[in-house]
């Protein structure tokens, strides 16, 4: 008899609170019978375990940390895809050691490939980076970033750093630049989030429904930019849904500058014409992963990284006013 084949995986902090039917599509990209329909049955037939306990719901949600297995048909007719190719892409790392690094993503670059983005990722990058690690490592992506954020990403050396890292908190600060005169110093937005009904593609907030969610926020420097407004915040991830920062700030009345999802045309209500033709012109969100704080699951040493504010976004604090708020101080808590 055929053995069937399993795949196990472990839940990170963009699996929490997300239908298992889901996660399971995420971490199953490399198998190509993994469509949504087969994936439901598989959960519906009993395939699917969590924790060692099998769940027949496709909707029960992961929580951070959940072990996840799956045991595909003898008869399926899943083939694994070729395998991720190295590329000798370039990459700024920003720390390394034996255990982890860390690195500078630009906006415009994809993290892991996709069906329309198979070559030229960050992970294609990293292969090439690791082709000389000794045997036993490989780079795991600890956080993930969407293609027009820019900013740090840890990587995980091993398996059991990387576990390491998902279990452990990770102070994430993010640099946004909004519409808005954001008349709080600081704050906190704690709105569930969970997926468009209508897209699925898109994120949607609610006081009642979806994942529970928390950012928290410090206003850095604010320009009056009338008749719009504009603001420098910095975000601080509590949790880490999809979208988070951006659907946050957009249910608060401040839509990232240039967002082409969860943005509006503000721009258009400048009197100025040069910052007008700045902000309708920004290619991207104005969101940039600029800081994180961690201990090093090895070392146990406290470990403080920052990137560089990207020049596309330092032009837009020049251009707007917001430039004394380009160096932070302390988030509030």
């Amino acid at each position: 008899m055929t053995s069937k084949p399993v795949h196990t995986l472990t839940a990170d902090r963009g699996d929490a609170g997300r239908r298992l039917d889901l996660v399971l599509r995420r971490h199953l990209t490399g198998i190509e019978a993994a469509t949504r329909t087969r994936v439901q049955a598989w959960i519906a037939n009993g395939l699917v375990s969590v924790n060692g306990t099998p769940v027949h719901r496709v909707a029960a949600r992961t929580a951070l940390g959940d072990v996840v297995t799956v045991a595909l048909p003898a008869d399926s007719t899943a083939a694994p895809r070729a395998p991720m190719g190295a590329e000798a892409v370039r990459i700024d790392v920003l720390y390394e050691d034996d255990d982890l690094l860390a690195i500078e993503k630009a906006a415009g670059v994809v993290v892991h490939p996709t069906h329309g983005h198979r070559s030229g990722t960050v992970m294609n990058a990293l292969l090439w980076h690791a082709r000389q690690w000794p045997a036993g490592q490989r780079p795991s992506l600890v956080s993930r970033l969407d293609k027009l954020t820019s900013g740090i990403l840890v990587v995980a050396k091993t398996a059991s750093v990387h576990a390491a890292l998902q279990r452990a908190p990770i102070e994430k600060d993010y640099l946004a630049v909004v519409y808005g005169r954001v008349n709080a110093a600081s704050g906190r937005i704690d709105l569930r989030l969970g997926r468009d009904r209508d897209d699925r593609r898109r994120v949607v907030a609610s006081a009642d429904a979806g994942a529970p969610s928390l950012t928290r926020f410090e206003r850095l420097a604010r320009v009056a930019a009338p008749r719009a407004g504009l603001s420098l915040l910095r975000c601080r991830l509590v949790t880490g849904r999809t979208h988070q920062i951006r659907v946050h700030l957009a249910a608060r009345g401040w839509p990232i500058v240039g967002d082409p999802v969860y943005g509006e045309p503000r721009w258009a209500r400048v009197k100025d014409p040069t910052l007008a033709a700045a902000l309708r012109e920004f290619p991207r969100q104005a969101l940039h992963a600029w800081r994180i704080a961690l201990i090093h699951p090895v070392t146990r040493a406290r470990l403080s990284l920052e990137a560089s504010v990207p020049p596309d976004i330092e032009e837009l604090l020049s251009v707007s006013g917001l430039a004394p708020g380009v160096r932070p101080g302390a988030l509030r808590t």
